[in-house]
């Protein structure tokens, strides 16, 4: 499948309106691009954005009064007698079809919307793609975290732990800022052969610690947690247990690090 034409259907198939060839086709070509999945992800994104951010306007009354007064004017002429009796069998007839009507498309929008836990795990991948680009990794780019750590300085309001794994397994690549969860946050990249880890560090105000959620999306795993006020996430395409011993010596090296 060529990529300019899984573009065009890429709406088509978030919105799954391909058919049975077409999907095969288009998730097939998905799982062979990053590029077309980093644009699946914003995608999936944006189209959240708007369920959540859109305002939605209720159709004034004048409109209500048009629509009966066009069908009034195209019904055709009844005996009086009849007009009389069925009249308001109809009119009943179209309030319980409307209100089920709405029902229903009240009851649709709420079973769309996405979770909360949803939307973050589509920002994080969407960050995550982002960051595999070119030139996208790392603002700074050390192997050494008494230079990434101070390179935050300045740039957040609050000061991000950062831990160098390279004696495990998972070296520091270097650091980026990032925006998550509506505000900046710290984006750390990690190498573990020939992979790439994405660790987000923020905030948390519920000041509780967590044990890691574990998730997956897209063929990437990504585990969440909270510990010592701060909220983590990881994202990547490694093994499920390799990036679950990668949250694992985060956590025990921030457990060591804290006073």
């Amino acid at each position: 499948m060529d990529c300019k034409l899984s573009r065009e259907e890429l709406s088509a198939y978030l919105d799954a309106e391909l058919n049975g060839a077409e999907l095969l086709q288009a998730q097939d070509h998905l799982d062979q691009c990053a590029a077309c999945r980093a644009a699946l992800a914003e995608l999936e994104a944006l189209q959240d954005q708007v369920q959540v951010d859109a305002t939605q306007y209720a159709a004034p009354a004048y409109l209500r009064h048009r629509i009966r007064a066009v069908l009034h004017e195209n019904a055709p002429p009844q005996p009086v007698a009849a007009r009389r009796r069925w009249s308001w069998a109809w009119i009943n007839l179209g309030l319980a079809a409307g209100a089920t009507t709405a029902f229903a498309v009240t009851l649709s929008l709420y079973l769309a919307q996405p979770s909360p836990d949803d939307l973050a795990e589509r920002e994080l991948v969407a960050s995550h793609f982002r960051a595999l680009m070119p030139e996208h990794l790392a603002d700074v780019a050390s192997t050494d975290r008494h230079t990434v750590k101070p390179w935050f300085a300045g740039k957040l309001d609050y000061s991000p732990p950062v831990h160098d794994l390279a004696t495990q397994g998972y070296p520091l690549i270097g650091g980026r800022l990032d925006y998550l969860q509506q505000r900046p946050v710290a984006a750390l990249a990690y190498r573990h052969r020939l992979h790439i880890i994405n660790l987000y560090v923020w905030p948390d105000g519920a000041q509780r610690d967590s044990a890691p959620h574990a998730g997956s999306r897209q063929g990437f795993h990504l585990l969440r947690w909270t510990q010592d006020g701060m909220q983590y996430a990881t994202v990547s395409d490694i093994a499920a247990p390799d990036l679950q011993d990668f949250s694992r010596r985060i956590q025990a090296a921030q457990a060591q690090s804290a006073p």
